[in-house]
């Protein structure tokens, strides 16, 4: 049986053995079991979750995260991974029914056929899906057509964060997650590897506001992402999401990716269309489970 514990917060050496469990799994499955959000959540100092660490004969077997600040409807949000070398051993289950229950939403990413057949033998269903859609640069691609008076400039580390968060907030006040993306959020991203205040487009109208962004993001040589697009209500409407989207493809494209991903909710049937339109095809999915 697995001996189960729980931190309010990791150490340097538990944060790199739970890297390591979570890299093997990545390794096996083919996809990341946790997202970005909670790999910054395991450094030291970091607040508002709860690590939950199951060993077997020593060694670590399995690993949640839960996020007891919650999404903005008020749900705790879990994502957990099972070493590769301890699968099939009820480490999935344990982790699972130790988690607060009330409120809980547990994410699988990828959709993995195991983590469907463990929801289903703990009575979960399926709440959320999260379309990953993938496009590869083979052909021609359009230029962006911005609206009359709309220019786009390179984000500022120091000067944008503000405006940016603002927009973000109007954007997606709908969204559980994306429209509570605070200024630290921001400053804590422009310190990562992979943040690029050139692949950060911003677009302004004529009086200089910011009316909206795209975000992107390089994984991989080969792998780009359309990390975030964000467009204010006022401004909907009119083509700046896509020529927003069109500009930061142009610009993965020209740093040499050969495809690009992004996430879209599945319920979202516009940004789907706009998206299958411009070439994407679907990927994966993410499924968010619930009782």
């Amino acid at each position: 049986m697995a001996q189960l514990s729980w931190f309010d917060e990791l150490t340097t050496e538990q944060a790199a053995e739970v890297g390591r469990l979570l890299t093997a799994a990545e390794d096996s499955d083919g996809v990341a079991p946790v997202g970005e959000a909670v790999r910054l959540r395991m450094r030291p100092g970091a607040t508002g979750s709860g690590h939950l660490l199951a060993h077997l004969d020593g060694e670590l077997a399995g690993y949640a995260h839960v996020d007891l600040v919650g999404d903005s409807d008020g749900n705790k949000v879990a994502e957990l991974a099972v070493h590769p070398a301890h699968r099939r051993r009820g480490v999935g289950t344990a982790l699972v029914e130790a988690l607060p229950q009330e409120g809980l939403r547990i994410w699988s990413h990828g959709g993995r056929p195991g983590a469907a057949e463990l929801a289903e033998k703990l009575g979960l269903g399926k709440v959320r899906e999260l379309l990953r859609m993938r496009l590869r640069f083979e052909g021609d691609l359009a230029e962006p057509k911005l609206p009359d008076g709309v220019t786009i400039r390179a984000f500022a580390p120091g000067r944008d964060e503000a405006a940016v968060v603002y927009v973000n907030h109007r954007a997606f006040d709908w969204h559980p997650e994306q429209g509570s993306m605070s200024i630290e959020d921001v400053r804590a991203k422009e310190e990562e590897d992979w943040f690029d205040p050139e692949g950060f487009l911003l677009a302004f109208d004529a009086g200089d506001k910011l009316v909206g962004f795209h975000w992107t993001k390089v994984h991989t040589p080969e792998l780009g992402e359309v990390y975030v697009v964000g467009v204010d209500p006022d401004n909907q409407g009119g083509g700046l999401g896509k020529a927003l989207t069109l500009a930061g493809l142009h610009h993965l494209r020209g740093k040499g990716v050969e495809q690009v991903m992004l996430y879209v909710e599945s319920d979202n049937t516009a940004a789907v269309r706009v998206y299958t339109r411009l070439g994407f095809t679907l990927w994966d999915a993410d499924v968010q489970y619930a009782r």
